[in-house]
């Protein structure tokens, strides 16, 4: 395998972990007592690793698949910050941050599968 084909399989791995931590939380807000703190804790380790899974790929890729990695990446630190400010509150402060941390975990996946498309993009281009 060239190392072209292992960062993209690294830029797919990636997206697809970004995926998997949306639907985590989406599937935890949507139980019957809704996403507990514990969720939330859970949440903010799997975004700084998902975050840092993408770190490795960013350097050997273009201008524009590295600016939606970038982009990615501080939409996951973003939501890190937001659930372990979520944790320390309750109620609807609770509540909103639930809902914050989502809205940045589906920014960071847009921006993963952006980084996907431009890298297949690349490789077309590259081809012909």
């Amino acid at each position: 395998m060239d190392k072209s084909a292992h960062v993209k399989d690294a830029i797919d791995e990636f997206r697809a972990n970004a995926q998997d931590l949306f639907k985590k939380l989406s599937d935890a807000m949507a139980k019957r007592d809704g996403a507990t703190k514990a969720d939330l804790e859970a949440l903010a380790k799997s975004a700084k690793v998902v975050a840092d899974s993408a770190r490795a790929a960013v350097i050997s890729q273009s201008d524009a698949v590295k600016q939606c990695l970038t982009d990615s990446i501080a939409s996951l630190e973003k939501a890190r910050k937001d659930a372990e400010d979520g944790v320390k509150r309750s109620g609807q402060g609770f509540e909103t941050a639930l809902k914050q941390v989502l809205l940045d975990v589906r920014a960071a996946v847009a921006k993963a599968s952006e980084a996907v498309a431009a890298k297949r993009a690349g490789n077309k281009k590259a081809a012909a």
